[in-house]
């Protein structure tokens, strides 16, 4: 499941109609109700601000809203966008201003899952992993054969005498590091593994992907 840390804002224009669509992060449904009851405020003379919502480490909790459109023309079609994506904890509020050219039932589904998508280009990514963090004490000519192990994050380093770093990798990769550092001469036991943990990680962007 992908994730946002972040708040996006991206609008476009169907046939003279505007629609604004932001991205939201939420973790439970009140901060869903604190937004949407700002969203309205700011939003007042809109003609429509339709939503659509996920939260949960499985998509547990689902929930969607045409304000007035259609049945399932605007709220439907944006929850699927974010189903179809594997987005979790996220808000996605779009709002329509009305331009005088009706869209039809077709029309508007397109447009509001466009509004979404396009928003969803903008956002940077987080995927959940499980990791190992870990600690190790190298040489300078070990430091520059880690740095070149593709699966690692460093996240700290400290340049004395010797070299000193922190960082992670996925778990089901930890003990393959251990040999990795054999196979390149770095002594695996000045490797300390500092336990496991969930990290929301920045995944690279694929333009495949919407």
């Amino acid at each position: 499941m992908y994730r946002i840390n972040d708040t996006y804002e991206n609008t476009i224009i169907i046939n003279k109609s505007e629609f604004i669509t932001h991205l939201y992060r939420v973790n439970d449904v009140s901060e869903v109700e604190a937004i949407l009851s700002s969203a309205r405020k700011k939003y007042y003379d809109a003609t429509h601000n339709c939503y659509a919502y996920i939260i949960g480490d499985n998509q547990d909790i689902q929930k969607a809203s045409d304000d007035g459109e259609p049945q399932k023309t605007a709220g439907a079609p944006m929850l699927d966008v974010l189903k179809k994506k594997n987005m979790t904890n996220i808000l996605a509020i779009t709002t329509r201003y009305f331009g005088g050219i009706l869209l039809g039932a077709g029309g508007l589904v397109r447009a509001y899952s466009e509004s979404v998508s396009e928003a969803l280009k903008l956002a940077k990514l987080y995927d959940i992993s499980f990791v190992n963090s870990f600690k190790i004490t190298l040489t300078y000519p070990g430091y520059n054969t880690l740095i070149n192990i593709p699966y690692i994050t460093i996240t700290e380093t400290s340049f004395t005498n010797e070299v000193i770093v922190i960082g992670y990798c996925d778990s089901n990769k930890f003990e393959g590091l251990m040999d990795d550092l054999y196979k390149n001469k770095i002594n695996p036991q000045s490797l300390i593994d500092l336990g496991k943990s969930y990290l929301e990680v920045p995944i690279k962007w694929n333009k495949n992907w919407l």
